[in-house]
């Protein structure tokens, strides 16, 4: 029979799938592996019984007789055998040869089969069919399936088919079949395409693919109740398969979800029903919307368990086996997944399972990945902004404190610094009071007696009993339960930075805890503030800080000392000195940024604290001050001007310093580290007359100002847009970090540049007349063109 190969059919191809093939494969040859040992196994055991048998038979007396015959032959033939001497050399030596092996010793020398034949057993194909073990083919029971009976005059008659009995060696018979034709059907060539055919066919795909997104998702949205199934496709499509187009289909959905879970998501945390109430009967309408939330929660859950593995799949390296997408690709879906995990964070914080997203995003601050990081600062920081409760803010601060001390302190200074975005404050805490709804006041009896009749007062007891359970159920949050959850955000917040100025001072952590301890200062209870200054003290004499690390320590120290540490009877002298000292780090370079922090530390030493300074040292930093303005950038010296007016209209008698004829004891020593001891009061402020002639007109007006003795009214005095604005606002209105100029450069004016072109066209004109003029000369009056040549070298 010829063997003609065969298509199979599509009907087939969708019935048999490759996988279901495979698995058919291997089955098939388990049992036959599992067959054939069986019957070995069933040999051996058959083997070992007939030896068993034959070793336990009695030797009748005729084979002994037999062998006693045999022997006196032997005896015999060795009589009858010639003597060596007569065998030749060669048959000799056969001889010996032939003694060493066993084979020739006990086989029968008068068979002419060769001397290393092997063992075999000479048996017959019947006495090996004999030794099969048998079985008996008894036929399978037929199980009767039984039908509704029949009822006639003679009684109920029963009712039974057959149940129909699978050929199981036919259903093999096609497997194989099928296989053999999906084989043949995989051996013809695919046609090749081309590079521009397969950027078609992939475009044509992913326009497929998008329309169908747009259309689930359009169905969701304008019917979330009746679409829970086109939820569940839509989420299907997050497993892709099709290796073209499965990374941006893959992000497409991942996005879209992202989308619809924010619009129909409800404005309340879903909580799981209990069993009497699965128990109990409702209508239709509220059995509709517990089926509509139960699927929304469950969809819900399995998408944003989608996105945490997609990041644990890119954070391990990990590829699966039947995964389309290389480990290149996995990068990109990761950075979509934790974009649409930072939108979920931000835009629902009141739904389901919100905790778990701030323990997947929280680790994620600490990522090596500079974006992925900066997504999640993001998020954290917005939802710290917009958080006017607390309790998603206190989830976070705890998930942080836990990330913190389980890294063992080894962490990114910027998850420590999004703790300075929280919205604890007590002008905030005031505000967001003012949003609560103020309690309702209800009539005492003595005011429904007197102002209304007996019905009226049945009816108004009614309504305000009414009223008292709907006031219950709005459960409006309270002033009180709100102070209560910042508390136990900041103790967290404290505790953690306490950890880290007394376990790892040295950690690269340092600032980011002093910058929050300057911010959140005057919150922290009055028992700490001897143990805390104590601490900030010690940190600064070390030495081992920075400049700026050692501003953040004295800006903290102050802090505490002007909010509720006013009643501490402390000398924070040794802060002031070690300020005075610092200054002449800051400098024109990268240092100018640090101004804000100086202009910072210098409002709440000397502004805020008037009474406790003395005129020796408001003199020492004025002039240190003025000297600094000389060495940074506009914005800078505009801050520090702003500053020393500030230090002149607050102080009397600082115009000591605008008087050249003033006279005091000592000499100014400006290399002096010590404020009270510097004789400041012995020089002048001569760097405002270098000031003046700033090319900055800003610090001139402010120069200027200072000179006439810092007036408020008058010519010497400051514009209003000027005057009415701090330091700090000043130094940033006038920062310099985009390379932009403030107040502008004017530009070059249109009138002047049309004067530049008339010149230019004079310019020509005359020079054409002069060349003009000359060749004719010399064409007309040779003899004058030479004389005036003649006279023109000569002088």
């Amino acid at each position: 029979r010829k063997n003609t190969k065969r298509v199979p059919s599509f009907r087939k191809l969708l019935r048999t799938s490759q996988i279901k093939l495979d698995n058919k494969l291997k089955n098939k040859q388990y049992k036959q592996k599992s067959a054939a040992k069986k019957y070995r196994k069933e040999q051996k055991k058959l083997r070992e019984a007939v030896r068993e048998a034959i070793s336990r038979k009695p030797f009748p007396l005729e084979e002994c007789k037999k062998k006693q015959v045999a022997r006196k032959w032997e005896e015999k033939e060795e009589e009858d055998a010639l003597p060596l001497d007569m065998m030749d050399e060669d048959d000799l030596k056969l001889m010996e040869d032939l003694a060493q092996k066993a084979s020739f010793l006990t086989r029968d020398l008068s068979s002419d089969e060769p001397v290393h034949i092997k063992k075999r057993k000479h048996e017959s194909v019947i006495e090996k069919y004999e030794k099969v073990p048998r079985r008996l083919q008894t036929e399978p029971e037929k199980e009767l399936i039984h039908l509704l009976p029949i009822k006639d005059k003679s009684g109920i008659i029963p009712q039974a088919v057959e149940k129909p009995v699978l050929n199981v060696a036919q259903d093999e018979e096609e497997d194989t079949e099928e296989m053999e034709e999906e084989e043949d059907f995989d051996e013809e060539p695919l046609p090749v395409l081309t590079p521009e055919e397969m950027a078609a066919q992939r475009r044509q795909k992913l326009q497929e693919r998008k329309m169908r997104i747009a259309a689930l998702a359009s169905a969701i949205l304008s019917e979330p109740d009746n679409n829970m199934k086109k939820l569940k496709e839509l989420r299907a499509m997050l497993m892709e398969q099709d290796a073209n187009v499965a990374v941006i289909v893959r992000k497409l959905v991942m996005v879209s979800l992202m989308e619809i879970f924010k619009d129909i998501a409800p404005s309340y945390k879903i909580r799981p029903l209990t069993e009497a109430e699965k128990a109990t009967k409702v209508k239709k309408e509220t059995q509709k919307l517990r089926e509509f939330e139960e699927g929304l929660v469950s969809q819900y859950k399995f998408y944003l368990e989608n996105l945490e593995q997609t990041i644990k799949d890119w954070k391990q390296r990990k590829l699966k086996k039947s995964n389309v997408i290389s480990l290149k690709a996995y990068k990109g879906l990761a950075e979509v997944a934790v974009k649409c995990l930072c939108e979920l964070l931000v835009a629902l914080p009141h739904f389901n399972f919100h905790n778990n997203i701030i323990v997947l995003i929280v680790p994620l601050m600490n990522d090596p990945s500079k974006m992925i990081s900066e997504l999640c600062f993001e998020a954290v920081k917005k939802l710290f902004k917009q958080d006017k409760l607390g309790y998603a803010s206190l989830g976070v601060v705890k998930v942080i404190s836990g990330l913190v001390r389980g890294r063992n302190y080894n962490v990114r200074p910027e998850v420590l610094k999004v703790f300075l975005h929280l919205r604890i404050k007590e002008v905030e805490l005031q505000k967001d009071s003012e949003d609560i709804a103020p309690k309702k006041k209800f009539m005492t009896y003595k005011e429904k007696r007197k102002n209304l009749s007996r019905m009226q007062r049945k009816w108004k007891k009614a309504e305000e009993k009414l009223e008292r359970e709907l006031l219950e159920a709005e459960a409006s949050e309270s002033k009180e339960k709100k102070l209560k959850l910042h508390t136990e955000t900041l103790n967290i917040v404290f505790v953690t930075y306490f950890r880290i100025l007394k376990k790892a001072q040295k950690s690269p952590l340092l600032p980011a805890v002093l910058e929050g301890l300057a911010k959140f200062a005057h919150l922290i209870n009055v028992e700490f503030f001897d143990d805390l200054l104590i601490v900030l003290h010690s940190l600064i004499a070390s030495g081992d800080l920075s400049y700026r690390e050692s501003l953040h320590c004295i800006l903290s120290a102050f802090h505490i000392l002007s909010g509720q540490g006013d009643v501490l009877n402390i000398d924070p002298m040794k802060f002031y000195t070690h300020l005075y000292k610092t200054l002449f780090s800051l400098h024109a370079g990268g240092t100018n940024e640090d101004m804000g922090i100086v202009l910072q530390c210098l409002d709440v030493m000397f502004a805020k604290r008037r009474k406790q300074v003395s005129q020796q040292r408001a003199l020492a930093f004025l002039k240190r001050l003025s000297i600094l303005a000389l060495h940074v950038l506009p914005n800078s010296s505009i801050g520090i001007l702003a500053t020393n007016r500030v230090f002149m209209q607050t102080f009397p008698k600082m115009d000591l310093l605008l008087d050249n004829e003033s006279q005091g004891s000592g000499i100014y020593l400006p290399e002096l580290d010590e404020p009270e001891h510097c004789n400041a009061q012995n020089t002048a402020l001569w760097e405002l007359h270098l000031l003046q002639r700033h090319y900055h007109p800003t610090v001139q007006k402010f120069a200027s100002h200072l000179i006439a003795g810092a007036p408020t009214e008058g010519s010497g005095a400051l514009p209003l847009d000027l005057s009415q604005r701090s330091a700090t606002e000043l130094f940033e209105m006038y920062c310099m970090k985009g390379m932009t100029f403030n107040p502008p450069v004017a530009s070059v004016t249109p009138r002047r540049k049309d004067t530049f072109s008339q010149m230019d066209s004079f310019i020509d004109e005359e020079l054409n007349k002069q060349l003009q003029h000359i060749s004719e000369t010399v064409v007309h009056k040779p003899l004058d063109f030479a004389k005036h040549l003649k006279e023109s070298s000569l002088a």
